[in-house]
This record gives C-alpha cells, structure tokens and sequence, in this order.
C-alpha cells in the first residue's frame, strides 16, 4: 500500500509492512530505545515509562531494545512498561553479543550512558554466549516471547582488527547454530543483526540466513551510499531492513540550529554544510527537517519500518507528527536538482 493509498482510518505510522517471509508484522514507525538507556542524557523510569505508554496511544507496536542500552537499563524499563499491554498485540525485539556481568571497577567511559547500571559487557558470539545473552533478556524484560533477536554490533567499525576473532564465534563457535535453533524452535520469529555498516550485513547474508538487519544511519536523507549494493541485496534476498538513526544521531532532527551529533559524535563540518543546504531547501517548502529525514526512508521497498528514538512523551508525539505530516512532491525533486538526494533513491507518494 502506498502512503497516497491509505484510508483515512490507516496512518502512516500503523501501517504494517511484513520481515521478510516471516509474516511478522511491524507498524511504520517504531519505538527504538537506546535514549531510554540513558544516552546522552539520564532519565527518570516513570518519564521512561510514560514515553513507551505515549508510543503505545500513537499506534506503535514495535519495540526495540539491546542489553547495550544502559547496561541493560533499557530492557528492564522496557518489558516493565510493555507488561501492561496485551502481548499479542506488539512486536519485540532485542539483541545479543555481549553478556553483561556485575562491574569490578568505576565507570570510567559508559559509551555515552549516563548513570547506567553497574554492569560491564563481555562480547560472546559464541552459541553458549548468544542463547545465555538470549535468556538474561527474557528474565530483565520479563517476557518470554521475544520476536526477533539481532547479533549486535558485528563487524570492523565496532571491532576493527579484532573482527575476524568474533566472526569465528559465530561461523566455528556455533553463533549461527544458536540463531537457527531459536528460530526453528520457535523461540523467536526472526533473525538478523543491528549495525552501524552495511559491508557487515552484506558479510552475514552470504554465511546466514537471516531475516531482518537494523541498520542504524547508513541510508538517511544525508547518505545513501547503500542504494548501490546492500539495498538491492536486501531486495533479492527478502531481507528486511528495520531502519534506525534517520536522524543521523541527532543532526538531522533539528537541523543545524539544533544538536549537531553526527553517527554518535561531533558533526564534522561537512556534514553541517550538506545538512545546512537540506534544510534550506525543506524550509523553501515549508517542511521540518525532521519530517523530511524520518518519512524518506520509508519509501524504499527493503525498508519494513523506521525505529524512532525520543527521551519522553512530548519527543515521541513530535516524532509521530513528523512521520504523518504531509510533504509535496515538489520538495523531493528539489532535493534531487541540487545534488542532495540520490536520483535513485525511492520518495514517499511516489
């Protein structure tokens, strides 16, 4: 179905799109929950709370989290809220990679997590370390059925040298093995992976299976450099893509008056230059930016759903205003004239 093909009872945000050949549904927006780890900035847990209960009221039913987040901070605060709520009705997803066990010594860099809990990771793709990772989040969520699990954060950009010795856990270590026995058990509806590269799914379709892959930042209204080969991929594989950071981890969500983090650091002065132009252009047509960099994604066929992060229910709302505002045609052709988007590059209401 196509945005201009909606009924008025359907908005963009409820409208479901399927994982792969998985027949698991998942709304148009969903709930990513990194900020309710505490990234960048703490946060209360009813504030936590009345953020997941806000996405619940706007028609989102799909919920991702990671251990990561908080140092499993998040996924307590997620299953606390999501328990209250029919489990039929919500798709839930999480990750695995590393284990998380009590801290032996003071924080000393938390990754960006503000007051997390005191625990510390140990990266295991191992098929012990994946089912064990697997089990530690269904008691901290305390909910059983997890819909999708995703390998988190394999791959050079989190590893560098170090890669290939991870990539054995999953290929000699029984890593794989251990996705495949959820999945086939049951136990989980889909796999894939969560990363920050489109080279690592890309390395994990060709040894794998998988279903879905959270890609965060590599193919937003800033860059699309996957529409030459991952996307594509992805189309002839059946592979969905759960979209993540469509604001570029901040950039693209208040334009250059507003945070300038780009891929979860300081914007280098390229990037402030080419968003400066995006948002010349969007406020020609008198759109947000922010309209523009969460709804573009959405146009491509790979893409099943855009995970949208907020810190409280007001953020949320802004988000799922952003995602069902209108957009004239006009402002993507725009947008293409000048160099900013890639003129092969799907548009929404096309």
């Amino acid at each position: 179905m196509t945005d201009t093909a909606q009924s008025k009872e359907t908005s963009r945000v409820t409208l479901r799109r399927e994982i792969g050949a998985r027949g698991l549904p998942v709304t148009g927006l969903s709930l990513g929950t990194a900020p309710l780890g505490g990234l960048y900035r703490d946060l209360p847990d009813e504030e936590a709370h009345a953020t997941i209960d806000a996405a619940w009221r706007a028609g989102i039913r799909c919920f991702d989290t990671a251990p990561l987040y908080g140092y499993t901070l998040a996924e307590h605060r997620l299953g606390a809220a999501l328990r209250c709520y029919p489990r039929g009705e919500y798709v839930l997803s999480t990750k695995a990679g590393r284990r998380f066990v009590p801290r032996k010594t003071p924080v000393d860099n938390a990754e960006g997590w503000q007051n997390p809990l005191p625990f510390e990771a140990i990266y295991d793709y191992t098929r012990d370390g994946i089912l064990r990772s697997f089990e530690d989040s269904q008691q901290r969520l305390g909910i059983v059925e997890i819909d999708i699990l995703l390998v988190h954060d394999i791959g050079r950009v989190t590893h560098g040298d170090n890669n290939a010795r991870y990539w054995d856990q999953l290929t000699k270590g029984g890593g794989f093995r251990a996705l495949d026995e959820l999945r086939s058990s049951g136990a989980v509806k889909a796999v894939g992976l969560g990363v920050n590269e489109g080279a690592a799914i890309l390395d994990m379709m060709d040894a794998f299976d998988i279903d879905c892959a959270l890609l965060a930042g590599r193919y937003t209204l800033l860059e699309q450099a996957t529409l030459a080969d991952l996307l594509p991929e992805c189309e002839r594989r059946g592979v969905s893509i759960l979209l993540g950071g469509a604001f570029n981890s901040g950039i693209l969500a208040r334009g250059v008056e507003g945070d300038l983090k780009f891929n979860y650091g300081a914007a280098p002065p390229e990037v402030i230059e080419r968003v400066a132009q995006i948002e010349r252009v969007c406020k020609a047509h008198g759109v947000p930016i922010a309209a523009a960099a969460l709804q573009f994604p959405y146009a491509h066929p790979a893409v099943a759903t855009v995970l949208t992060g907020a810190r409280s229910a007001e953020e949320l709302r802004e988000n799922v205003a952003s995602f069902e505002r209108p957009i004239p045609a006009a402002l993507w052709t725009a947008l293409r004239d000048e160099g900013l988007l890639d003129p092969r590059a799907p548009v929404p209401g096309a």
